[in-house]
């Protein structure tokens, strides 16, 4: 099973489109899941057109986006419980904020957003992991999303896919 996680697109007010080169791993995607600020709920019903699509909203997101989704939501997928949150709030870290959230939960993996900073780690026995962001990178040197391939047996690979400006747009 191929899983694209992404989140803080920030559409369309950082960028009119979702870049090629995640668009091109959207198109062999069983499941996508967005960790919130998708900006508006157009956002959405690109990404269904692609794979069946959850997450969470963030605090950018409005009202359509804010009634579709929660604050925090559990997938179970295969073997894997999965936790999904956008991290915002007051004190402590996005990071912090988002793995206390699923404290008793029972998650193998905690995927948050917020802070658009490329995210992957163990932490407490759970796989911590902040896909970035593919549209908005801020402060960071690539743009950014992750990807979770789930093998039959249980197994599984999670990574971040990083790239350039020069890769968010088709040859033309």
């Amino acid at each position: 099973m191929n899983i694209v996680i992404i989140a803080d697109t920030h559409l369309p007010k950082k960028k009119k489109s979702l870049p090629f080169k995640l668009v091109k791993e959207l198109e062999d995607a069983d499941f996508i899941i967005h960790a919130g600020d998708w900006q508006t709920i157009d956002v959405y019903e690109e990404l269904i057109h692609y794979a069946p699509t959850t997450g969470v909203y963030g605090n950018v997101d409005d009202n359509q986006i804010k009634e579709k989704f929660d604050l925090k939501s559990i997938v179970e997928i295969g073997s894997l419980r999965i936790g999904i949150t956008h991290g915002h709030g007051r004190r402590k870290t996005t990071e912090k904020r988002s793995v206390e959230l699923f404290e008793g939960d029972g998650v193998d993996i905690v995927i948050f957003g917020h802070s658009h900073i490329p995210v992957h780690k163990e932490y407490d026995g759970k796989i911590v992991f902040n896909p970035g962001s593919p549209t908005y990178k801020r402060r960071q040197p690539k743009y950014s999303f992750g990807k979770l391939e789930l093998s039959e047996d249980g197994c599984f690979t999670l990574e971040h896919v990083f790239f350039d400006e020069s890769e968010s747009e088709a040859s033309k």
